[in-house]
């Protein structure tokens, strides 16, 4: 006897815990969709509406990090020099509760180790880049494209990796200063105009 209804419903949050459970006990490269998808207790099929790939599943909702990171990269005016801007909006955009810290350490752990995920890691890194390269243009006058811009998006992105490679290696340490330590070395002149004398 079968019985039809609703089938089986679930949420990002739900595959994100039950597939980071599984890559904590079997390791990513050995965990398949269909483990995870059956940890959730649904089909293959539905795991493909919430993540295009395993990969993704690792990054969660990184569109909201990005929307996160240009809100508060805004909400500076331009009397603020531009380093004080960007190193307040990378400490602010990566503020998160203490009972989601533990699932943040070991989505990053998994992200700067495992060889799989660094190719997929790039198209990630580039997104939040550019938010802050189209941002440092607009407060300069300048194209996103141009060198300037795309060398603060670099840099920005190189600071925030070393906090995160700090915090995830060292369990001891808080993640807001080793971010506030490591944009503090960019120095306030980034990005400023040159001054003639």
């Amino acid at each position: 006897m079968s019985v039809t209804g609703r089938p089986p419903s679930t949420s990002h949050a739900e595959i994100e815990a039950a597939a980071l459970e599984l890559f904590a006990q079997r390791g990513f490269e050995q965990t398949s969709i269909e483990d995870i998808a059956a940890a959730v207790g649904v089909g293959r099929r539905t795991i493909f509406r919430y993540f295009d790939s395993k990969n993704d599943i690792i990054w969660g909702d990184f569109d909201s990090v990005t929307r996160r990171l240009r809100a508060h990269l805004e909400e500076s005016g331009p009397e603020v020099p531009l380093a004080a801007a960007l190193r307040r909006a990378a400490i602010l955009s990566n503020r998160y509760p203490d009972e989601e810290r533990p699932a943040l350490r070991q989505r990053l752990t998994l992200i700067t180790t495992v060889p799989a995920l660094q190719a997929h890691s790039m198209l990630r890194y580039a997104s939040w880049r550019a938010v802050v390269a189209e941002w440092a243009a607009a407060r300069r006058g300048e194209e996103a494209a141009d060198l300037v811009p795309q060398t603060i998006g670099h840099l920005a992105l190189g600071a925030s990796m070393a906090a995160f490679t700090r915090w995830v290696g060292h369990a001891g340490e808080d993640l807001e200063d080793c971010l506030e330590r490591a944009y503090g070395l960019l120095g306030d002149e980034l990005g400023e105009p040159q001054r003639t004398r």
